[in-house]
């Protein structure tokens, strides 16, 4: 009987020491009911039933926060912009403007590579 009281007093010990660590990690917006330290004071005073109580009535679930993936998430649309279909003359001008500084950059660089094809140049170090 003694070694079934030592084994439930390690448990409750345990549960309590969880408890306190749990509630004082979780983010304010993750508590109900009362503030952070408050919970926080409630674990520590009344040790398994503290515990008890803030993971039945004190914890708030992850999602209460709403998070939503970016693909549903409306605010996170809006920023990216116009649709394709709604484009205005301003990105066809950024898009011919766009074009054209790639056709440069690849024009130079087929210069660079017709350079490096050149034999009179000796080897490179």
């Amino acid at each position: 009987m003694a070694r079934l009281l030592l084994i439930l007093a390690l448990v409750a010990v345990i549960f309590w020491v969880f408890s306190i660590v749990d509630a004082a990690v979780q983010p304010a917006i993750r508590h109900r009911g009362v503030g952070k330290s408050m919970w926080v004071a409630i674990v520590v005073v009344f040790p398994v039933l503290g515990g008890v109580l803030w993971f039945a009535i004190g914890r708030a679930p992850a999602m209460a926060r709403g998070v939503r993936a970016p693909d549903d998430d409306p605010e996170f649309l809006r920023g990216l912009g116009p649709a394709p279909h709604t484009s205005s003359s301003a990105d066809h001008r950024s898009r011919a403007e766009q074009d054209e500084r790639i056709r440069q950059l690849e024009q130079d660089l087929a210069r660079l590579d017709h350079d490096d094809d050149d034999p009179t140049v000796g080897p490179r170090p």
